[in-house]
């Protein structure tokens, strides 16, 4: 049987990491991103770790046949980037945002001083690392057995930070339907179709923003 979603754990404590850096007499650069906008392309010279503050940053691999290929959605309290601290030379993958985004640019020397210099930082940066690793093998198993219908509903429920126990009402950011038929692996009638149906249920509710209610998580856990 496929793990539970992600999107059933209860969530980390956000990591101050705007504090660390401050304590350490560092600057990072803060960066607003439009949506749609490449953060950094692949090939590009992987130099800097970047911290998603607001928004949702989505990560692709291109084929050399033209293939996309999302590898993760990310958000809040959410780490990309970090390849470079293992000696990764260029960017493996594509960062692009989702929605209006604003990151912290963390450069490379700065980074791993942090890492050496704060024990605190290093254990709370090597457990988001492992908790977004899970999430991403957990994307796998989605893509590989779970209806489009299931795949949609945990995406709408990651892109509001659920937690295990959390049933208040999340508004999210304008998204369109290309971009969540684009993070679910299917067609914009498919989405446009269980968006609907979501509706009507009463799971999630639409007037301009939308809003993903707590049940939807019924759609992810029935078997």
């Amino acid at each position: 049987m496929p793990p539970k979603p992600s999107s059933t754990r209860r969530p980390h404590p956000v990591l101050d990491v705007h504090a660390f850096l401050t304590s350490a007499k560092m600057s990072p650069r803060n960066v607003r991103i439009a949506k749609g906008a490449v953060v950094f392309a692949q090939g590009a010279q992987a130099n800097s770790v970047f911290y998603i503050q607001e928004g949702g940053i989505k990560l692709a691999v291109l084929s050399s046949a033209g293939k996309e290929a999302v590898v993760a959605i990310l958000g809040p309290g959410d780490f990309f980037g970090e390849g470079c601290l293992a000696g990764q030379p260029l960017r493996m993958g594509t960062a692009k945002a989702v929605m209006k985004t604003t990151l912290l640019r963390i450069a490379k020397r700065d980074m791993v001083r942090l890492l050496h210099e704060r024990p605190e930082f290093s254990n709370r940066f090597i457990e988001h690392m492992l908790t977004r690793n899970i999430r991403i093998e957990e994307d796998l198993v989605d893509q590989l057995f779970n209806s489009s219908e299931k795949r949609l509903a945990r995406t709408l429920l990651l892109l509001a930070r659920y937690g295990k126990e959390d049933v208040t009402p999340r508004v999210l950011p304008k998204l369109s339907q290309e971009t969540l038929a684009e993070m679910v692996g299917t067609t914009r009638s498919r989405v446009n179709f269980f968006m609907n149906k979501f509706r009507k249920l009463g799971l999630i509710e639409y007037n301009g923003v939308l809003k993903v209610n707590g049940s939807l998580l019924s759609i992810v856990l029935h078997d």
